[in-house]
């Protein structure tokens, strides 16, 4: 694993790469700009950022109109006001008439640390893969996350984009990487169970791979980046091959990663299936190593689900 790069850089550092190639793109923010980093295309292109204030919910309209005027708006704030705050106009203003309209959400996860439940996400994922058409990603490093901006400026329709606070291992070479929307990546291959991680914790479900191997244990770890629409075959072929699976998440396992994994396996192959998440509760103020030591989302807590429930 390389360079420890925060994902929110990564948006902020592919949105000055793509407003360099494409005059269209605008980039909007809620005076949350040095936070999200968008204040990097804002140094570069002032007159395509535009900061709408504490005022999400417009911000969203302001997006959408935008968007029928031909620009590639990519509006940009926390994840629990891109998605919480504004989230009846994101559904009624950009997901129902189906607007091209792109959403940077940042610092979402207990990751967020010491700000608190109020600012920490874990129902995100969950609000936007309930609006019809929305596609939903959740990215594992820097690498992913700038080939997800790319691909979400070139998919028609909206996007939603989780990004995270905390700094994260680089896992995927740059050389080689492929991003599509919608096709999941096996990152190790194992025969006994099946890891199916999501967004910060792909790089501690490596490590826990790699830990269960040294006591004999094979764990196949697939990276789920596009929550939806999701890789169902896949999930399916894993289901098949070890017959278990956990899913791991930096968000509530009702409504994320781990609901959108068990619809599949219910439906189509029925696996049994633990999920490791947030279990119906607030998050809280902390350092955010901690915080996801305590819930279990480090590459120990998830070796200990794992040996508890094989």
């Amino acid at each position: 694993m390389g360079d420890m790069i925060a994902t929110r850089d990564s948006y902020g550092n592919e949105l000055v790469a793509l407003g360099k190639e494409f005059e269209n793109l605008v980039v909007l923010d809620a005076d949350l700009a040095e936070a999200t980093k968008t204040n990097k295309f804002k140094k570069e292109f002032p007159d395509r950022h535009i900061d709408c204030g504490i005022a999400e919910a417009n911000m969203a309209g302001i997006a959408g109109g935008l968007s029928t005027a031909g620009f590639v708006p990519f509006m940009s704030s926390f994840a629990m006001f891109a998605a919480g705050r504004a989230y009846e106009q994101v559904r009624n203003t950009i997901g129902y008439p189906h607007l091209n309209v792109k959403i940077g959400a940042t610092h979402a996860g207990i990751s967020v640390g010491e700000d608190g439940a109020t600012h920490q996400c874990l129902e995100d994922i969950a609000l936007m893969r309930e609006i019809p058409g929305m596609v939903v990603i959740n990215p594992s490093d820097d690498v992913e996350a700038r080939a997800a901006v790319r691909a979400a400026y070139k998919h028609e329709g909206p996007v939603y984009m989780r990004f995270g606070r905390l700094a994260v291992p680089v896992i995927n070479d740059e050389a080689s990487y492929e991003f599509e929307i919608g096709k999941g990546v096996t990152l190790k291959d194992g025969k006994d169970l099946t890891i199916i991680a999501t967004g910060l914790p792909v790089s501690e479900a490596v490590k826990a791979s790699e830990l269960l191997e040294a006591e004999g244990i094979s764990a196949r770890v697939i990276n789920i980046h596009t929550i939806k629409p999701i890789d169902e075959d896949i999930i399916i072929k894993a289901a098949v091959d070890t017959g278990r699976i956990f899913t791991v998440e930096e968000h509530s396992v009702i409504g994320g990663l781990g609901s959108a994994v068990a619809e599949v396996l219910s439906e189509k192959c029925p696996t049994k299936l633990k999920r490791i998440g947030i279990y119906d509760r607030f998050g809280e103020s902390g350092p955010a190593k901690e915080l996801l030591k305590k819930y279990g989302l480090t590459a120990e807590g998830i070796v200990k689900t794992v040996k508890e429930n094989m």
